[in-house]
Formats: structure tokens, C-alpha cells, sequence
């Protein structure tokens, strides 16, 4: 079983403490790995093969399986072993990156690429939910829950930060070589201070699980691949639809609908679609802008970014502060609307001063957000369904990513160019700002209240 701090004021002791930050680490390297491409796709397309037609599919193959099995995962993690899944992930993370590091065709790129978004389906929720298992509901795990947003914020920031100086200075490759001495390390350390723990004898929901894997799948692949592929998203609908029916008649659902109905993991899973998709989508837009229009090599790009994503670090700090005196769905709303704001004044970024400064304050509402988000989503649930409730927090994540880019850079393909993009961005995030604070004061029905 996961060490637990039961009283509110309780200190941490030193391998409790090692626990925390071991687990903050993978989640360090998860988000790091993610945003790590995104200044070196100019170069791993040259480096392969692949032209700009085709460049997108290094995001899609790891999107697809990224999204498409979390939430799958993130069950299964509840029911073989936490510790477990958090191992096989790594392992596998270990291994896609050597292979990745070495590929010279499309074929094996990609291949890598997806079984890297495949360890992170696995990785994600199960270190998540061992943070959330490990603090009693309140301070102490709103607090550990801020700096895994920190540390993530951070993640994302490092990521793209080397993915420009590897990229600039040494080679493409090491974006995925530089992943290897660290799930090494994380990998060993799991195994030694981690606890075991003991997973659920229930049975897996094998029909859910295929309808929302499928279904997932589907809109992953409609939304990020256009054209005829838009089509999928029919059948992505029908399947969402039929996983609904079926847990509804499950005697061991996947999602149990109560959960599911729950107004906080609904505000929850919608506040992190939203500042998730959105601030991909604004930090790839002014990827595009630093280098198409202002002219900055991918070195100084990188460093952009770095020196807007410290502000990050501080809305993971300042988040759990205010998750005490507001209520989670409030800092979560709060966070949109600073996001929407700050995104808003991209519009007029005329220098790349200006891009940071305007980043850097989008990214402390991002973060507040994403704190919140998963403080919302994972609150007033028992320890045995927190997979489940990380899994669909991480699914909310990892679709998030998926989907800002493509929708938003389909907009800045008009002549007008990056501007009309980045007005949806912000219009999207300040509405859904609104949205969330205005259900988040309705006063539930007794019929839709949680056991």
C-alpha cells in the first residue's frame, strides 16, 4: 500500500519526501518528452525523410496512443498494481527512445515515436494517481498537486528548451537519446522506494474498454489528420455513445457512470481540455512566428521558451495557495481567464519581447489551471477509483495536446496568418472561463449527487 499523511498539518519524512520527488520526476520527464520535438521538427524531417506533408505524423504517432489509452490505462492501473504499470511504462519509454535515437527511416521513427505515446498512456496515470493515493484529500495533496504542476509546467518549459539547444548545437537524435540515463534512473529508484501495493481483483470492463479506446482513437485521428480522415469522427461519436450505454449496464464498469456524472469531473475534464489544447496550441503558433516572421534560429526559439515558462513554475507555486480559500472550480476559472488575457495580448506581439512577456503570463494561468483542473477532477473520490479519476485528468491532458495544434494552426493557414488563430484561442478559453465559474455555482440535483 502507498504511504498515506492522514492529519492535514503532518510533515513529510525524508523517503516520503524521496517518494514525492521520484514521482515528480517522471512526471518531469513525460511532459518534457512531449514538447521536446516541437522546435527539432524542421530537422528530424530532413534527418529522415519526411517532408512538411508528413511532418505532422511525429506528433500524431505519439498522440494517437497517448490519448487513446489513458484512460484505459489508468484503470488497469487500479486493478494489476500502481508501481507496476509505472514500471512497464518506463521500460518501454527506455526502449522506444533508443530505438528512436538510432531510426534512419520514416517507418522507424514513427514507430518509436508512437511506442513512446503508448509508455506515456501507461506512465502517466499510474505515477498521478500514486501522488494523489499517497495525501488525504485537502492541503497537503493540493500542495503535492501544485508541484506536480510545477514541475510539469517545468517539464513542458526544459523541453522545448533542449529540443532547440540539441537540436542547434549537437543533434536531433539526442531528443530521444535524452531520455534513456534518465527512465534508467527513475526506473531503478522506482523499484527500491516505491511500495508495491496490491491491485483490485475486479474484473477489467473489457467492452468499455474497447468502445473508449476505439472511440478516442477515432477522434484523435479525425481531428489531427483532416481531410478525408474527418470522417472518423462519425464513428468516434458512436462509440462514445455505445461505452456510455455499456457502462451504464456494466456490473464493472470501466468509468462507473457516477463518476462520470459528477459535476466536478465534468467541470474538471473540460477546464483541462481547454487550457491544455489552448496553450499547446499558442506555444506552437508562436513557435511558427519566431521563426517564420521574426526570424530566430530553432537555439534562440528554445530559449524563448525557457524564459517564458519560469512564470509557470509560479503558478504551480501560487495555485495550491489558493485552492484554500476559493473553492478548486473557482482557481480553475480564475486560471482560464488569466490564460485568455494573456493569450489575447499575443495580438499585438510585434517583437519577440513582446511574445515572451505575453507567453510567460499565459503559461502562470495555464499552470493555475492545471492544477486545479486535477484537484477538481480527483476530489472527494475513494483511493480505489483515483486511477480511474487521473486517468481521465491525464486523458483530458493528453487530448488536449492532441487537438490544439491542428485546430488552431487550420485557422493560421488563412492569409491573415497566425492573428485569427489566436483570437479563437483566447475567445475559447476566456468562454470556457466563464462557463466553468457560472456551473460550478449551480446547485446540483439531489438525482445527480454522488454516493
Amino acid at each position: 500500500m502507498t504511504t498515506r499523511i492522514d492529519a492535514p498539518a503532518a510533515r513529510m519524512g525524508p523517503r516520503q519526501k524521496a517518494v514525492l520527488a521520484l514521482l515528480l520526476g517522471t512526471q518531469f520527464m513525460l511532459a518534457a518528452d512531449f514538447s521536446i520535438f516541437n522546435v527539432a521538427l524542421p530537422a528530424v524531417g530532413r534527418g529522415v525523410g519526411l517532408g512538411l506533408d508528413t511532418l505532422q505524423w511525429v506528433a500524431t504517432a505519439y498522440a494517437l496512443p497517448a490519448a487513446g489509452f489513458t484512460l484505459l490505462f489508468g484503470r488497469v492501473a487500479d486493478l494489476a498494481g500502481r508501481r507496476r504499470m509505472l514500471v512497464i511504462g518506463l521500460g518501454l519509454l527506455t526502449a522506444a527512445s533508443v530505438f528512436g535515437g538510432t531510426a534512419h527511416t520514416p517507418a522507424a521513427l514513427l514507430s518509436a515515436r508512437a511506442v513512446q505515446g503508448l509508455s506515456t498512456a501507461i506512465a502517466a496515470p499510474a505515477a498521478l494517481s500514486l501522488i494523489t493515493t499517497a495525501f488525504p484529500e485537502g492541503p497537503l495533496r493540493a500542495r503535492a498537486l501544485g508541484l506536480n504542476g510545477a514541475v510539469t509546467a517545468a517539464g513542458f518549459t526544459c523541453g522545448a528548451l533542449l529540443g532547440g539547444l540539441l537540436t542547434g548545437f549537437w543533434s536531433w537524435r539526442w531528443a530521444f537519446l535524452v531520455n534513456v540515463p534518465v527512465a534508467l534512473v527513475i526506473l531503478v529508484a522506482v523499484l527500491r522506494l516505491v511500495p508495491e501495493g496490491r491491485g483490485r481483483t475486479s474484473r477489467l470492463d473489457l467492452p468499455g474498454a474497447i468502445t473508449v479506446t476505439l472511440g478516442l482513437l477515432a477522434l484523435v485521428w479525425g481531428v489531427t489528420t483532416g481531410g478525408l480522415a474527418r470522417w472518423a469522427l462519425v464513428p468516434a461519436a458512436v462509440l462514445l455513445a455505445a461505452f456510455w450505454i455499456v457502462e451504464l449496464r456494466s456490473p464493472d464498469p470501466l468509468a462507473p457512470v457516477h463518476i462520470l456524472r459528477r459535476r466536478t469531473v465534468g467541470l474538471g475534464v473540460l477546464g483541462g481540455l481547454t487550457t491544455v489544447s489552448m496553450a499547446t496550441g499558442a506555444t506552437f503558433l508562436m513557435t511558427v512566428h519566431l521563426q517564420d516572421t521574426l526570424g530566430l534560429d530553432a537555439a534562440s526559439t528554445g530559449l524563448a521558451f525557457g524564459a517564458a515558462g519560469l512564470l509557470a513554475l509560479a503558478g504551480g507555486a501560487v495555485a495550491p495557495r489558493l485552492i484554500g480559500p476559493m473553492d478548486a472550480s473557482g482557481v480553475l476559472a480564475l486560471g482560464l481567464a488569466l490564460q485568455g488575457l494573456s493569450a489575447a495580448g499575443l495580438l499585438a506581439a510585434g517583437n519577440a519581447w513582446w511574445v515572451v512577456a505575453a507567453l510567460a503570463a499565459c503559461y502562470f494561468g495555464n499552470m493555475v489551471a492545471v492544477v486545479a483542473y486535477v484537484v477538481t477532477v480527483t476530489s472527494g473520490l475513494p483511493d480505489h477509483e483515483q486511477g480511474l479519476a487521473t486517468g481521465l485528468s491525464a486523458m483530458a491532458q493528453q487530448v488536449g495536446m492532441t487537438i490544439g495544434i491542428p485546430l488552431l494552426s487550420s485557422i493560421a493557414t488563412t492569409p491573415e496568418g497566425v492573428h485569427p488563430a489566436i483570437a479563437v484561442n483566447a475567445a475559447v478559453t476566456l468562454v470556457a472561463a466563464i462557463l466553468i465559474r457560472l456551473l460550478s455555482r449551480v446547485r446540483p440535483q439531489s438525482s445527480m449527487s454522488t454516493p
